[in-house]
């Protein structure tokens, strides 16, 4: 293979792959649920849609020990939970550190962000946002920061 080959063989591997749609395929629609009356979930969920991530959005009148269930320590847990793959979501998880959880597949229980800060997806505001941060969640319920914003 000349050098003029072997550099266009690399930069057409290099467009495949940026090209490659890296959005994950599931068996089943996955389900989450939330409070009802809670209006910021059904823009959460449009966002989600909008990054290629279609998810159910049901109401419970549990939410609180459907996150229990899920394993999210009550003090973490936001206003809507549920699965996605393996990993656990809860709150207003940005469309993009979803995906990336799901291309880095880090062994964890999944991802939280705690409360509902100004300015996250599905939580967006003309006024000024909030700092937070996303939070993957350990099997022994520790954490670390994922993301941070703001």
């Amino acid at each position: 293979m000349t050098g003029l080959s072997r550099r266009a063989f690399a930069l057409g591997g290099l467009l495949a792959a940026c090209t490659m749609d890296i959005r994950p395929a599931f068996a089943a629609r996955p389900v989450f649920y939330r409070s009802p009356g809670c209006g910021c979930c059904h823009v959460w969920t449009r966002r989600m849609a909008e990054a290629g991530l279609d998810v159910d959005l049901r109401d419970t009148d549990d939410l609180a020990g459907m996150s229990e269930r899920l394993g999210i320590p009550s003090h973490l847990a936001g206003c809507h939970v549920g699965q996605i793959g393996s990993y656990v979501i809860s709150g207003h998880v940005p469309p993009d550190d979803i995906l990336r959880l799901l291309v880095e597949l880090p062994k964890a229980k999944g991802l939280l962000v705690p409360g509902m800060p100004a300015g996250s997806p599905g939580m967006e505001t003309d006024g000024p946002a909030d700092s937070y941060q996303v939070l993957l969640l350990h099997e022994d319920s520790s954490t670390e920061v994922f993301a941070s914003y703001g």
